[in-house]
Formats: C-alpha cells, sequence, structure tokens
C-alpha cells in the first residue's frame, strides 16, 4: 500500500489482498487501527479478563438457543474425547462438549487481549486468520488435518462476532472502575480488532473476482463447481441457439 506523491489516495493492488500481511495492513489503514488501539486492548486484559466466563455463559447460551447454530456442536469437536451428543435437545451450558468449546473461546479472548505485537507481520494476524480458515471445514490447525470436516457457514460466524462485540461492550460500558475516555479507548478497539477478524472469516468464504480469492472448504468447492457445470450448459445452449 502507498501513496502517489502530492496525493492522498492510497493506491492498493487487489492481488495484493491475498496477501495476509498486506491485507492487514489495508484493514487496519482503512480502520484507523493504530498502536495506541493495540495498547487499549492490552490495558484492558485485567478488566474483562474477570467478565470471561459471564461473556462465555452469554455466547453459549445465545449459540444453544437457536437450532441453526446449536448442530453445529452435536457432532465430535476437534480434541475433545468424551460423549458427544445424540441430538441438538441434549445439548446445554453444562454439557462437557460445550465446556469444551467454551474453552476454546476463553483462548481465543484472552489472545485478543494479550497480543503485544501488531504489526502487519504478527503472528497474531496469522492466529485470527486461522480461527477463520478453520471454520470452513478445512484443517487451519495441524490437530484437524485427519480429522472430518467441521464447516460454519459465514452468517452464523458474522452473527457471533456481532454478538460477542455487543456483549463486551455492554460490560465495559458498566464498569464503574474506568473512566469515560478509557471505555471509549477500549470499545473503539474492540470494535475495530472484530471487524479485522470479520474480514479473516469472510476472505475464506466468498468469491472476490478481484482478487481471485476462492471459497475454501469441501462444500464450496462442489458448490463453485456446481455452478461453473451450469453456466457452461447455458453457454452451450446460447452457442447452440444462436
Amino acid at each position: 500500500m502507498f501513496s502517489k506523491p502530492g496525493s492522498s489516495m492510497h493506491e492498493i493492488s487487489p492481488s495484493s489482498l491475498n496477501s495476509l500481511s498486506s491485507r492487514v495492513s489495508y484493514l487496519k489503514s482503512f480502520l484507523s487501527f493504530t498502536s495506541e488501539d493495540g495498547a487499549a486492548l492490552q490495558a484492558s486484559a485485567p478488566l474483562v479478563g474477570p467478565l470471561v466466563p459471564t461473556i462465555l455463559d452469554a455466547v453459549y447460551t445465545k449459540l444453544l438457543s437457536y437450532d441453526i447454530t446449536a448442530k453445529a456442536f452435536v457432532p465430535r469437536q476437534p480434541g475433545y474425547q468424551g460423549d458427544v451428543p445424540k441430538k441438538v435437545l441434549d445439548l446445554n451450558l453444562n454439557h462437557p462438549q460445550i465446556v469444551h468449546r467454551k474453552d476454546f473461546l476463553k483462548r481465543y479472548l484472552v489472545k485478543l487481549v494479550s497480543n503485544d505485537d501488531w504489526s502487519d507481520d504478527s503472528k497474531f494476524w496469522e492466529y485470527l486468520d486461522t480461527v477463520g480458515i478453520m471454520h470452513t471445514g478445512v484443517p487451519g490447525f495441524k490437530h484437524r488435518e485427519k480429522r472430518p470436516e467441521l464447516r460454519v457457514e459465514y452468517i452464523h460466524m458474522g452473527l457471533l462476532l456481532g454478538y460477542v462485540e455487543d456483549v463486551v461492550v455492554e460490560a465495559v460500558l458498566g464498569m464503574d472502575a474506568i473512566d469515560s475516555k478509557t471505555k471509549e479507548k477500549v470499545t473503539r478497539a474492540f470494535n475495530k480488532l472484530l471487524w479485522i477478524q470479520n474480514d479473516l472469516f469472510a476472505r475464506h468464504y466468498v468469491v472476490d473476482k478481484d482478487s481471485g480469492t476462492r471459497p475454501r472448504g469441501m462444500e464450496a468447492t462442489k458448490a463453485l463447481g456446481l455452478c461453473h457445470m451450469v453456466l457452461l450448459v447455458v453457454r452451450a445452449g446460447s452457442i447452440t441457439t444462436g
């Protein structure tokens, strides 16, 4: 990303967005995510930490209140060795498999406020990107390489991020121990960070003609293949009738 001499307009090559560091650089620039935002997130760790159990319960209560989101937790989850539920209605906050998933989200939330490297090449962004990949069904982490595909569609991931943000913002705004300026810094930083995470989900689910990216996962590959076949049939029919 660069600007022409004498111009305030940034030039972005669409193909450069295939590079994670270049993409993150663009996202940070557009959202004005700065080192100050990173510092605000780090400083919020002692405040957000005690709220994590409440946040986890709120998030999973929401996820289990809809069958379309709860069904993702019926199959055996990555790294879980215990009994699995037979149906959606067997799930609750205390089910061992849900407790296992809550632990993953707990580690994720801790990472959001404990990172100390916000550079474009930071391993932190690789972690957020891998979280996006693994929900497409592709084994983003090594422990998933020989496991069955577990895919969660993008609509649910986007909604989850929105809900997590709302829960965190409400919690921060309700804190009596910090002043309004600090609350503003923390909530704005969380907002920017979760929108970056949103893109690092979306890039693995959508077709981007300009940058040449394609959705990941077996189901997405099948769907794209079917669309391609339909287009070929339509074009062949047009040629024949023409």
